[in-house]
């Protein structure tokens, strides 16, 4: 494949910019078709989210002139984005997509999702954004999608283990260490928390907190910094944690870990919002109630955050009927009878203002001893700003989760981002986009 200059565009986010890149496989993306005030016709929307089915049911009752017919499709896990991929290249994808914020810019490049601009009311939808959120949909003067959830990325922690090492909640990463060793003093069998191989997206969101830029632009060119220095002080202090044997590493929901939870091996979770689901299917048996509580993630001296997973709903390049696909997606993402409609899905935390008291009514939080939801807004705040996703994240999560796999070999997690590192740089060129060394 010939290497192609990068199409190049402002990013709405602060003054940072993106280079929005087109490798030549898929398709080309036109302009915006123009509004239609009072769309009509049927659509298909495809999810992999709980309760969608829910959510379009409700959306037709409520209107006649607009259908949608859903689809359950399989999840990132199990090839939910090739699926997609394919469909929208072949000319038979849905109308509606849920991509998710790390690979939302690879569907751009390729031209696979079309542009809201003109479809949507921006007043009343994007522009109530926050910048922090708007950014992972807008690229360039453009919005290619509207977010469903913010995901603010915190900790969790069994507030007894805690208070039988004698020490509180950690507020900077330093007393996460000095908690840790604490813990393994009075009970040598248990880890403050685990590091989970399998969740590159958490290595990415606690290189972001630490001030890491994994992608940024030059000129026509993408600049990659998987193993920049912030992440490397992450990879680093993690490694520490791990050869000291005060984190534990192990596959994320596995049984494994859903056992260590259970038994109090692992006493902390990495997690964000939507966590807290897991943690109470995993633990309420173990009569664990009112000893989980949620905390802003530990800081490097400032409080800072990130965002640890999140969706958005576009509208497809395949897309026949793109003024109606808008429509249900300003449906989906801005009103509180989508919301009410999904019902109890977990511990949900919405993009749109106003939405997520709506979604915390529908769940049951009494299991946690704090109000996890003012945890939720206050590490929503800190979310630092001037984080892009890169061209192909699957380049990136692939290389790095089979480098972590070394880990209990003799491998590091600074061995894996330097494999990232080089991985990312090749795989970009390969498909034709400009790196700068």
């Amino acid at each position: 494949m010939k290497r192609r200059k990068l199409l190049i565009g402002a990013a709405s986010l602060a003054s940072s910019a993106l280079l929005l890149a087109a490798c030549g496989t898929g398709p080309t993306p036109s302009a915006a078709p123009s509004a239609v005030e009072d769309p009509a016709g049927t659509i298909t929307f495809w999810s992999a989210l709980a309760g969608m089915d829910k959510v379009a049911a409700a959306f037709n009752a409520s209107q006649s002139k607009i259908t949608v017919n859903f689809e359950t499709v399989p999840n990132a896990d199990n090839g939910g984005y090739a699926k997609l991929s394919t469909a929208i290249t072949a000319g038979n994808g849905p109308d509606v997509s849920t991509i998710e914020y790390p690979q939302l810019p690879q569907f751009v490049s390729n031209g696979q999702v079309q542009p809201l601009d003109g479809l949507i009311n921006k007043s009343s939808t994007v522009d109530k954004l926050a910048d922090e959120i708007k950014s992972m949909v807008q690229f360039g003067d453009k919005t290619y999608g509207l977010p469903y959830d913010a995901a603010p990325m915190v900790m969790y922690y069994r507030q007894d283990m805690l208070a039988k090492a004698g020490v509180g909640v950690p507020k900077t990463w330093q007393e996460f260490e000095e908690a840790a060793l604490k813990l393994k003093a009075v009970s040598p069998d248990s880890y403050l928390a685990s590091f989970n191989p399998n969740q590159v997206p958490a290595m990415a969101g606690l290189a972001w907190q630490a001030g890491a830029k994994w992608f940024g632009t030059s000129d026509d060119s993408w600049k990659v910094g998987v193993n920049d220095g912030a992440t490397r002080k992450v990879a680093s202090y993690w490694q520490k944690l791990i050869d000291n044997k005060l984190v534990k590493v192990s596959q994320a929901y596995s049984d494994e870990w859903s056992l260590d939870l259970a038994t109090g091996t692992v006493v902390g979770v990495v997690g964000a919002n939507w966590s807290a689901t897991g943690i109470q299917k995993r633990t309420e048996a173990s009569g664990q109630k009112g000893q989980w509580v949620a905390a802003e993630l530990p800081n490097w001296g400032t409080p800072a955050g990130a965002f640890y997973g999140g969706s958005s709903f576009n509208v497809t390049k395949s897309s026949k009927n793109p003024a109606a696909a808008a429509k249900f997606i300003e449906y989906l993402t801005t009103n509180q009878e989508a919301i009410k409609a999904r019902g109890n899905t977990g511990s949900a935390f919405l993009a749109f203002p106003g939405l997520t008291p709506v979604a915390q009514g529908a769940y049951d939080a009494s299991y946690f001893g704090n109000d996890i939801y003012a945890v939720f807004d206050k590490a929503y705040t800190t979310v630092s700003p001037g984080w892009q996703w890169g061209p192909s994240w699957d380049l990136t999560n692939t290389a790095l989760k089979d480098a972590f796999g070394n880990l209990g070999t003799g491998g590091t997690i600074s061995k894996a981002v330097d494999t990232a590192q080089t991985a990312t740089v090749a795989g970009l060129r390969q498909n034709g986009l400009s790196v700068k060394d």
